[in-house]
């Protein structure tokens, strides 16, 4: 036998099949790390719906404990004094209060913070949008009381001169009614508000606009659009779906605030209210003001006010959720 015939006998290794080959790679499910990290995720994710459902329901017996107490218009009263016998309560003016602020805040800081966020990601230079958006970073670090303290000292004063005629041609609605002369009302939340959600919007905003994808940009430019056209027409329609997340973050947080609206109404602020004045404060607000000195059935009303704003803040991100969704079917439609 000579030597060519070894070499063309000789017959290559069979190759090993690809699960083989995974399993001996640690690359498939079977390693007992990721067996207890999908575990350790999993648990996390029951954990977490736990503890919302104890809250829920924490909160609607403790509530129910309230209503049950012939306080059959909770949904509707004007008025909260628990010291009454029977006591009085209705979370009409806790509401009205919370959404208005809420929504005065949303209609200032969205149209700005976008504003920001487009300047920082296509108009400014670079050695400008860093350190701005370093100090942007920053007002999002300031504790909430800083911002309650700065409110009553500095904000309230202002508004007193610049938009003292709201008081006197608009102060029937409730938002821009003064309380004994100084300007603390839901106008004045809703600015502080404004202020303090800013750099959340404008942050997450300016992550979404940083990834647009930079082959749209240049289709747009090089069919002879202006650097807005590409903003219009490329930037905002992709960004739209991580702006209303922004949004709702934003929403989030001013519909919780505490510190910084009970310092601004402060603790003298009382919820005078009917129907044709319902001016007053907020859920976390009364409850962070009135939890202290409440009795027994103050506290179980207090608690069935957070419970109103447990489902109202669960509406909120519901329904911001399902105009994502439905923003990225619609996307994924015309692909």
């Amino acid at each position: 036998m000579d030597i060519s015939t070894k070499t063309t006998d000789a017959s290559p290794p069979a190759p090993q099949p690809a699960e083989a080959g995974q399993k001996r790679n640690g690359r498939g499910t079977t390693r007992p790390g990721d067996r207890i990290f999908l575990g350790l995720s999993r648990g996390s994710g029951v954990l977490l719906l736990v503890i919302m459902a104890a809250i829920a329901v924490f909160l609607t017996y403790r509530a129910c404990l309230a209503i049950s107490k012939d306080h059959t218009n909770f949904l509707t009263t004007f008025e909260w004094n628990t010291n009454l016998i029977p006591p009085s309560f209705g979370i009409a003016v806790l509401a009205f209060g919370t959404v208005v602020s809420s929504l005065v805040a949303m209609v200032l800081a969205v149209p700005v913070a976008v504003a920001i966020a487009l300047f920082l990601t296509h108009y400014a230079p670079r050695r400008l949008s860093g350190p701005v958006g370093y100090v942007i970073d920053l007002l999002a670090a300031v504790p909430s009381i800083v911002y309650g303290l700065w409110g009553a000292l500095v904000l309230v004063p202002h508004l007193n001169g610049l938009f003292g005629w709201l008081n006197d041609y608009f102060g029937w609605t409730g938002i821009f009614s003064w309380d004994g002369g100084a300007p603390r009302s839901m106008l004045t939340v809703g600015i502080l508000l404004a202020i303090m959600i800013l750099p959340i919007i404008t942050n997450v905003s300016r992550e979404v606009f940083r990834q647009v994808p930079q082959m749209h940009e240049e289709a747009a430019l090089a069919l002879g659009a202006t650097r807005w056209e590409v903003i219009r027409m490329a930037v905002l329609p992709f960004g739209r779906s991580g702006v209303i997340s922004a949004s709702m973050l934003g929403l989030g947080r001013a519909l919780g605030e505490t510190m910084a609206v009970a310092t601004v109404l402060s603790p003298d602020f009382t919820l005078h209210a009917s129907l044709l004045n319902p001016g007053g404060g907020t859920f976390a607000q009364n409850i962070a003001s009135k939890f202290g000195e409440a009795t027994q059935d103050g506290r179980d009303a207090l608690i069935a006010s957070g419970l109103v704003l447990f489902v109202i803040t669960l509406l909120v991100n519901g329904a911001a959720r399902a105009i994502i969704a439905r923003r990225k079917e619609y996307s994924g439609a015309n692909a």
